[in-house]
This record gives structure tokens, sequence and C-alpha cells, in this order.
């Protein structure tokens, strides 16, 4: 019983992680060359319609999209069982720096702990904005912003489907200039590796981690993709940034998903922001003091919010972390790591192959994608 309930803890932890970004699955926004705007949203994405002409659509393509997102998810399944096989190499290491330095001393741990660091926080300021832009829908023009989520706005999506627009959506075959900012998405869904080693540690029977980290890799690839389906499906090319904006206003099963949408960011804020808490105590030798621990966390939750305020654009700023941040923390240091680890224990060439062609796809997706995010960050202001 207690190993089921450890399997059980675990995988909620990496599903949790990784559920965080189910509403933005369906949609980027891209130029529009016919300048249709879309169904109305809130302030800042009217201004980015009105400003450069945007559409809604599935970035790459509908069938392509699906099969890079299966490949990014094999992908990150793969890099995630690495992380595991470095920490089998030394009992000593419980956390992703860790890792850093049994392969690279020092600086590892310092290069590693800044990128989990930098990710961490700025998925805490996405979280904030999907608050924002849900409160907004769910109160339109308020100025005060007041597994079960994840299923209940699946379920929204299916009735608004049946009970609205039926499932004639429609769009393009390609779109190949929405590759990059596609695959950056789709980095950011099973992004979560930061905190692997965690968990790891935390198990008693370390042996099931593998089990844990397959059956939550297929459990969010299922949510996500089924997400993603119904509301291209429903919408078409008329899919907006996040599931939630393109329910229909004022029903019961909309205002459902949102209250589900924002109870999920609420309940891994503080999981996301705990580990940069931590560091930040460690660093001035603040663990004891528990009043200086207060004004930490509140300090470094009135930057998030400060920045968020300020780049208020939830696709483009969870493409931006995709595509360099999150293709970094799940990418390459999980391959760089376990090819300086186990090099000397030799590698089978086969095995050694399939890293480079890992780490020659997150090196395309970490430039394009960067490129492109910022760009479309740049072009907002």
């Amino acid at each position: 019983m207690l190993m089921f309930h450890e399997f059980y803890i675990g995988t909620l932890d990496m599903v949790c992680l990784n559920f965080g970004v189910i509403t933005l699955i369906p949609k980027i926004v891209v130029e529009n060359p016919d300048g249709e705007e879309p169904r109305a949203s809130p302030p800042h994405r009217q201004h980015i319609c009105r400003s450069g002409g945007c559409r809604g659509t599935w970035p790459a393509g509908f069938e392509l999209s699906l099969a890079l997102f299966a490949l990014v998810g094999a992908v990150c399944y793969y890099t995630g069982t690495l992380i595991a096989l470095c920490m089998r190499a030394d009992g000593s290491v419980a956390t992703y720096p860790d890792v850093g330095q049994l392969a690279f001393g020092a600086a590892g741990r310092r290069t590693v702990a800044v990128f989990m660091y930098v990710e961490l926080y700025l998925v805490a300021i996405s979280f904030l904005v999907l608050e924002g832009d849900n409160l907004d829908k769910l109160f339109p023009g308020a100025g005060v912003e007041l597994l079960v989520a994840s299923a209940a706005l699946t379920a929204s999506l299916v009735w608004a489907g049946v009970s609205e627009s039926g499932f004639g959506g429609s769009g393009n075959v390609l779109n190949l200039a929405g590759l990059p900012t596609s695959l950056g998405l789709y980095f950011v869904c099973f992004t979560g590796h930061a905190v692997f080693p965690t968990i790891y540690s935390s198990m008693k029977n370390r042996e099931r981690f593998s089990q844990v980290l397959h059956f939550s890799s297929v459990l969010c690839s299922l949510n996500y993709g089924l997400t993603a389906v119904l509301d291209y499906l429903i919408y078409g090319d008329n899919v907006q940034s996040q599931v939630t904006l393109d329910l229909p206003s004022g029903r019961l099963y909309t205002k459902i998903a949102i209250v589900m949408t924002l109870v999920n960011p609420l309940t891994k804020y503080a999981l996301l922001v705990a580990p940069i808490t931590s560091a930040i105590e460690e660093t001035f030798s603040l663990v004891g003091s528990g009043s200086a621990r207060v004004a930490v966390s509140t300090a470094l939750l009135v930057s998030t919010v400060a920045v968020a305020s300020m780049v208020p654009f939830f696709g483009f700023l969870m493409s931006f972390i995709g595509s360099f941040l999150s293709v970094i923390a799940t990418v390459f240091f999980p391959c760089l790591c376990y090819l300086k680890i186990y090099r000397a224990k030799g590698l089978r060439r086969v095995e050694v192959a399939a890293i480079v062609a890992i780490l020659l796809l997150g090196a395309f997706v970490a430039i394009t994608g960067t490129y492109t995010s910022l760009l479309d960050i740049i072009g907002t202001f």
C-alpha cells in the first residue's frame, strides 16, 4: 500500500507540474495575411490583433502538429530517464544542480541552477498572466482580479462542441512559419525536468521512478492531445491562444472551466517558486529567520506580478520559455550530463547517435523558436 501511495504521489507531482499549460495547447497567434480579426478577447489580445493583424491557427498544420507533439513527448520522456540514470551514478545526488555538479563540477552546478531558477520564475509569471486572462473572461471589465481542473476543462470543451458549434472546424494543412513557435510550446508542455531529481530522491523505492515517469507522461500526453484535437475540431482556424477564451461567455460550463483553470495555477505557484525562495534563503543565510523568509517570499511574489503586468502575452511568453529555457533544461542538460558521466563506462553507438539527434533537434528549436518568440513579444509593444 505504501508503494502504491508513493507511486500515486510521484505521478501526481509530475502531472500537476505539466498540466499547468493545458489551456494554451491548441493555438498560437500568427500573422494573418487576410487581416481577419478573431472573436472578442482580453484588451491586450485585441491590441495585438489591431496592431499586427492576427488570426487563430494551428501553427504547423493539424496533422503535422500532432506528430511533432508526440515526438517532443517521446524526447522529453527519454531525457527524463537520462536524469534518473545520472542520479543512480551517485547516491548523494538529490537535486538538478547536483546532477550538473556530478557531470561538470562547480561550473555545471551554477549553470544548471541559474537556468532552472529562471525557468521556474518565468513559468510562475506565465501562471499569473493565465490568471489575468481568464479573470477577464469571467468578469469582463472588472478592475479587481479575483487532475480535477484539467478534467473539468476538457469536459467543458466537449460540451461546447456538442451543444454549441459542433465539430466542423477547419484550418490550414500546413503553416511552416508557425513551426518554431509550436515546438517551443510543446516543450513547455513536458517541462518539469528541473524537479525530477527532487521527486526521485524523495521516493522510498527509486526503482519505480521509471514507472512514475512513464505513467505521468502518457497521462499528460492523452489529456493534452484530447484537448488540442477537440478545440481544433470545434473552432478550426478561429481557435484562440487559450482554450477557455474560445468557450462562449455566460454559459455555466464556461464558468466552471474558467474557475478550474484559475485554481490550477494557484495550486502550483508555490511549488514553482519554492526552490527559488530556498536558494535565496541559503545564499543570504536566512533559513532560521521567519520574518526574513516572509519578506523574501513577498518580494518574489511582487516581482512576478510586476513582470506579468508588463508582459501579458501568454502564448508568446510560454513559447519563449519552451524554446529557450525548457529546451535547455529538458534536452541539453540531461543529454550532456549523461554523456559526460557515462562516457568513461562506454556507450553504445546507437545510444550516442540518438542523443546527438536529440541535441540537434533541441538546437533547432532553441535557435528558431527563441528568435521567433522574441520577435513576437517585441512586436506587441
